[in-house]
């Protein structure tokens, strides 16, 4: 393939509502205070209104991310829905987005891709090259997750690190080597199948169908094992990190900003720790934001970018770990301007 070279024209995030305190919750759910914060490391998180739905917050993200750009909807070639959660099993989550904007039919073809907290950062992939192959010049990543309806408040590491929130990104083709534009240096994903029981809602498919009145509502609420996947993750994390950056005139270490996942407080501190990063090095939203499934990169992607942390002259990654259970990540160079 050749080399893959884009350009980030514009970004755009939604937060609903007022932030949820973790006081709030432990009151709710009975804990005791300070336990959330301690436990899960979130301080504040969003939480979507009765009215909003994942295809209404995407929709909001992405109208900011064309502003941002100077361009509307009919400017784009291609829109993807990078998310693990949606409104309904079919049709297909992105189909949803458009309509949610007031936008009449005839629009931009639209899919999903869903590889869980991991969905962006593979969309971003999926999208490059596509777009170095020639199929698109324009494309639009919305990623809307909504999480808090699929908590059980009796799991206490669920509900006080689970989030609500969306973000959206639109990217155009760029010639190689031009001034401002980013280049793709490496991009790996690996999966281990015999973690895929560590994080999952059983029910609402094939296997448990909601048409079963039999199962109990735990069934169809988020259930993850945290030490296994932390275990895990451990075990894999040292030869996934080396093969990804083996390729490269560089090491994991030299990179200048990194945006993982936020998954848990003792993950990005596991992580922090294993990669020999100092703390500028690793953006971290959780504390603010709670764990927003795929929305996490990107929204550290936007604050990075409107902080000044991120921009031309900077090597940069994003990278996580994903339900299934999936290890992946994109190494990104971002050419100087002139």
């Amino acid at each position: 393939m050749s080399e893959r070279h884009f350009r980030i024209l514009g970004t755009g995030a939604y937060l609903p509502g007022a932030p949820v305190s973790s006081a709030e919750l432990e009151s709710r759910a009975g804990l005791p205070a300070g336990f959330a914060l301690q436990r899960s490391g979130v301080a504040a998180r969003h939480f979507a209104g009765p009215g909003e739905s994942c295809a209404s917050m995407g929709a909001q993200a992405l109208q900011a991310a064309l502003g941002e750009a100077g361009l509307q909807y009919a400017d784009l070639d291609l829109l993807i829905s990078a998310a693990g959660s949606f409104d309904h099993p079919i049709p297909h989550q992105a189909c949803l987005i458009p309509g949610s904007m007031g936008l009449p039919p005839g629009s931009a073809p639209c899919f999903d891709v869903d590889a869980t907290c991991l969905s962006f950062v593979t969309a971003l992939d999926v999208a490059t090259a596509l777009m170095a192959a020639g199929r698109y010049r324009r494309i639009a990543i919305v990623t809307a997750e909504i999480a808090s309806r699929s908590l059980d408040p009796s799991d206490e590491e669920t509900f006080t690190l689970l989030a609500d929130g969306a973000a959206a990104a639109v990217i155009e083709a760029a010639e190689p080597g031009s001034p401002g534009s980013i280049r793709v240096l490496g991009a790996l994903m690996r999966t281990f199948p015999q973690g895929a029981a560590f994080t999952m809602v059983p029910g609402g498919g094939n296997a448990l169908h909601p048409i079963d009145r039999s199962l109990p509502g735990t069934a169809f609420t988020f259930h993850m094992k945290g030490r296994e996947v932390l275990r895990m993750a451990m075990e894999q994390l040292p030869d996934f990190l080396r093969d990804l950056y083996a390729p490269l005139p560089f090491a994991l270490a030299e990179t200048d900003l990194i945006i993982p996942h936020q998954a848990s407080r003792v993950g990005l501190a596991f992580f922090q720790k294993l990669a020999g990063l100092r703390e500028d090095q690793v953006w971290t939203n959780l504390e603010h934001y709670g764990n927003c499934i795929a929305a996490s990169i990107p929204l550290g992607l936007h604050d990075a970018i409107r902080a000044g942390a991120l921009g031309p002259g900077r090597r940069f990654a994003l990278m996580g770990t994903a339900a299934g259970l999936s290890i992946g990540g994109l190494v990104l160079e971002w050419l100087p301007e002139n």
